[in-house]
Order: structure tokens, then C-alpha cells, then sequence
């Protein structure tokens, strides 16, 4: 209790407060700009954090990616560009809502469940970082790739109107994420003899490029056809108490999950947010008004989305293994401030590790009242006359996709993956599953290469270890679920006579 103690002084000090106020606007802006990602305000700071001491460099980068994780959301519901590959999964469900004039309504539910959601893995990062640290370091090739592809399995199951085109889109993600060296064998592959395409096609930029400016070729070639906004109603917390009650499994459920995801070293919020909405989709009363508006997809992978966040420290607390990219600087951090992670910080160093729980439970509070601010200022956006947003959006996405490599070769990947995707939808071809795979292909084929060498071959070894079994018999009772659900579905759907001309 000393250390705790110790831990609070060292927190409730105004330098400590201001830090995590200022590095929370500045993750809300970093993260409400399209192609700015929590990764990218984690990176900026850490300039800033060599002049800071211990737990104020730590409570600013907690601070920054908790705000940027949220505010990735905004520009997904209110113009259809999601602001991180994890917010992708649920774009056009909360561009629907904003549709229906519901937008603010939308960003309250990822508000107020991205709060619930980091708390949630807070406590668990409290309560049992070792014992969970221990479980994910068992995770081996094996493992992953059964995790990848009961993730890839989402795509089937956000579209499951047209499971098969959500397939075909899926191939094409799949086929565009091995483009260039970045493969277990280092060969150049689809290069074509180009330089710029050796380090493969940028994730960022062509998912910009598939929901934004395939928007804003939809409107400059047929305006009709682009839905204008009803007047917002209501406040952002109006209705929340109310969702709570309705959806206390999709909460947890989306809480646990994203936990338990986030803890796994290199999977992440991106992976989460996935598998959970796909989840909520799966296990739903009601399936059928999901892309429709419907509110109780939000509710899960928003909760999920957060709680990652706080899952990724635990093997990087624990044992010095970034659970993402943005522990893989925070390490770095802790390294340079004398906080070497390990097993170790615990007996040596405990109030600097209690100092970094509060800061986590403080970062969540504080989302509350500037998520409640950013939102209020960026609905504003929807009462612009849609002639004058459509060019703003065109500059915000040509900026976001420059700001990643400093490349104008991401200008081309951005337009060229608009008009493809534009292409796609014009025909009932879902695009999310192509972000999808591009996300999860080279982790997908990095561990299956990875296994195979470490079997010398053999097949059977993706089944011998206890987890690996299990995470097979799960995917493949899931799949086959899923089929003979839809073969059933389709056998009981009644068949009506064609109408006489």
C-alpha cells in the first residue's frame, strides 16, 4: 500500500495533470485526421518525452494513444473515412447511423464504450498482468496462424448477405498485401520493376483511397445517389444508460475480447475490433439491420477497441514484448526513463508500475469530457453544404496520404484503390474485407511459413500443441457452422412463383 500511495503522489502532481491534458488534445487531433494514426502521435512524442521525467513521458503516451485510438472514429461516422484500420470495421455502420441522423449518437457509443472498454483492461492489466504475460508467450507460429485466419473468417461474417463477394474482395486484400519484399523470402513479388511498389502498398492510403474518395467519386458522378444528412437531434451521452442495459454481453463480451487479443504480442486493437464486430454480428437477435444503422456492433468493437489497448501492456510490462506497435516505442520510453520492463519493475521499481495504472485509469476518464468536446465541434462538419465538404475531404485525404511516407507514390495507391473500390461497390462488391486482407495477409503467411520450417513440413504439427488444437477445432467448427447454417437458411427460404408477365 506504500507504493500505492506513492504512486498516487507522484501522479496528483500539476505537472503530471497538465501533460495528460495537453498530449490528450493533441491524440484527439492526431487521431480525428485521416492517415494520422495512434502510432504516428505515439512517434511524435517521443521527442518530447526526453525532457520529461518518468511517469510524465509515460502518462503522456498513454494519454495520447487512449484519445487517438477513440478519435480515429470521428472521421469514419461522419464522412465514411475511417481514421485507423481497427475503426474500418465499423464505418459504414456508423456512416448509416450518421445518415439517419444519428451521427452524434454514434461517436457517443464509441465515447462512452471505449471508456468502459480500457477500463475494463486496466483492471485486468491490474489484476493479472503475469499470469496473462505467462499464457500469451506461449503463443507461438501455431498459434498466430490460427488466430489470423479466425480473424480473416470476419469478412465472411460482416457480409454475410454476400459471403461470396465479401470472399472475392477478401482474395483481392489478400493478393494486394504481398505485393513487394516484404515476404519471408525477401523476393520481389507483383514489383513489375518498380521501385516504389518493393516496399509493398501502403495500408493507410488505400484504405483512405476505398471508402473516401470512392465517396466522393459516387458524388461528383451522380449526387442523387449520396444520401444527405438529417439534421443531428440529441446529445452525445443521451441514450447511453439505456444502450448499457440492452447490451451488457456485447460490452463484456467486446471488453474480454479485446483484452485478450490486445495481450497477444503483434496482434492488437486492429484485430479486435474485427473479430469482435463480426462477433456481434454472428451471435446478434437481430443480424439483419446491421449496415442498416444499427447500434449494437458499435457497442462491442468499440469496447474492444480500447481494452486492447490496455492488453498490449501486460507482455510489455511483464516481459519487455511489444503487444503492438505503439508498446514497441513505449519500450523503447521505459528503457531511456530507467523503467527497464520485466518481471523485475514489480519488486524494484513497483510504484512507477502503480503510477502507470492510475495514468491509465485517469487517460480514461479524461476521454470522456475531450471526446464530448471533439465531437460537439466536429459535428459541425455536417451542416457545410455537401459541394463545400467534398473538396475539404479531397484535401484532408491527399494530406493523411502524403503524411505516411512523405511519397507521392501513396497519392497513386490512394487514387487508384478510390476508383477500384468505387468500381467494387457500383457492383455489390463489400470493400472492408479488402482492407482486411491486406491487414492480416503477411502476418497469415509470415506464420505459416514460420511453422512450416519449424515442422520440417509436417502438417499435423498446427495441432499438436494444446492451443493450436483448440484455436483449429474453434475455426473449423466456426466455418462449418457457418456453411451448414447457410445451406440451411437457404433450404427453409421460401421459393415464390415468378410473376407472369
Amino acid at each position: 500500500m506504500d507504493a500505492v500511495f506513492l504512486a498516487l503522489q507522484m501522479v496528483a502532481t500539476p505537472t503530471v495533470l497538465v501533460v495528460m491534458l495537453l498530449s490528450g488534445i493533441f491524440g484527439m487531433f492526431v487521431g480525428a485526421v485521416p492517415g494520422l494514426t495512434a502510432t504516428m502521435a505515439t512517434a511524435l512524442l517521443v521527442p518530447i518525452t526526453f525532457f520529461l521525467p518518468p511517469v510524465p513521458a509515460v502518462a503522456a503516451i498513454v494519454t495520447a494513444t487512449a484519445m487517438a485510438i477513440f478519435a480515429g472514429d470521428i472521421p469514419g461516422a461522419l464522412l465514411r473515412i475511417p481514421g485507423t484500420p481497427a475503426s474500418a470495421a465499423y464505418t459504414d455502420e456508423s456512416y448509416a447511423m450518421t445518415r439517419k441522423g444519428r451521427g452524434e449518437e454514434a461517436l457517443g457509443i464509441g465515447l462512452v464504450f471505449s471508456c468502459i472498454g480500457g477500463l475494463f483492461g486496466t483492471v485486468v492489466l491490474i489484476v493479472a498482468a503475469p499470469a496473462l504475460a505467462e499464457v500469451a508467450i506461449k503463443f507461438s507460429s501455431f498459434e498466430y496462424f490460427w488466430l489470423v485466419l479466425l480473424g480473416l473468417s470476419c469478412a465472411v461474417f460482416i457480409t454475410s448477405d454476400t459471403p461470396l463477394k465479401g470472399v472475392i474482395t477478401l482474395c483481392l486484400g489478400l493478393l494486394l498485401g504481398s505485393v513487394g519484399l516484404e515476404n519471408p523470402a525477401g523476393h520481389p513479388r507483383f514489383t513489375f520493376d518498380s521501385p516504389d511498389l518493393l516496399s509493398g502498398l501502403s495500408l493507410i492510403p488505400a484504405m483512405i483511397g476505398m471508402f473516401a474518395i470512392s465517396e466522393l467519386i459516387r458524388f461528383t458522378l451522380d449526387t442523387s445517389k449520396v444520401a444527405e444528412f438529417k439534421a443531428q437531434i440529441g446529445s452525445v451521452f443521451k441514450g447511453m444508460g439505456a444502450l448499457m442495459r440492452k447490451y451488457p454481453k456485447q460490452t463484456l463480451r467486446g471488453s474480454v475480447l479485446g483484452t485478450a487479443v490486445g495481450i497477444l504480442p503483434g496482434a492488437g486493437a486492429d484485430i479486435a475490433a474485427w473479430m469482435s464486430f463480426a462477433m456481434s454480428k454472428k451471435l446478434s437477435k437481430e443480424p439483419e439491420k446491421f449496415g442498416t444503422g444499427h447500434p449494437e456492433g458499435l457497442v462491442e468493437a468499440g469496447a474492444a477497441n480500447n481494452s486492447a489497448l490496455a492488453g498490449a501492456w501486460v507482455p510489455a510490462l511483464v516481459f519487455g514484448i511489444p503487444g503492438d506497435s505503439i508498446t514497441a516505442i513505449v519500450i523503447g520510453v521505459l528503457y531511456m526513463k530507467n523503467m527497464n520492463p520485466g518481471p523485475m519493475i514489480f519488486m524494484n521499481n513497483p510504484q512507477n508500475v502503480y503510477a502507470v495504472f492510475i495514468v491509465f485509469i485517469l487517460a480514461n476518464l479524461l476521454m470522456l469530457p475531450l471526446g464530448w468536446a471533439c465531437i460537439k465541434a466536429s459535428a459541425r462538419i455536417l451542416r457545410m453544404p455537401r459541394n463545400v465538404l467534398m473538396p475539404i475531404i479531397l484535401v484532408f485525404c491527399l494530406v493523411g496520404a502524403f503524411a505516411i511516407n512523405n511519397s507521392l507514390f501513396d497519392l497513386w495507391i490512394l487514387l487508384s484503390f478510390g476508383v477500384a473500390a468505387w468500381v467494387l461497390e457500383e457492383n455489390g462488391f463489400p470493400v472492408a474485407p479488402a482492407i482486411l486482407g491486406m491487414l492480416l495477409g503477411k502476418m497469415l503467411e509470415e506464420n505459416f511459413i514460420t511453422s512450416m520450417i519449424k515442422s520440417d513440413g509436417s502438417w499435423l504439427a498446427f495441432v499438436e500443441r494444446p492451443i493450436a488444437a483448440g484455436l483449429a477445432i474453434f475455426t473449423l467448427l466456426l466455418w462449418g457452422g457457418s456453411g451448414w447454417l447457410a445451406w440451411r437458411r437457404r433450404k427453409l427460404r421460401p421459393v415464390t412463383d415468378p410473376v407472369p408477365a
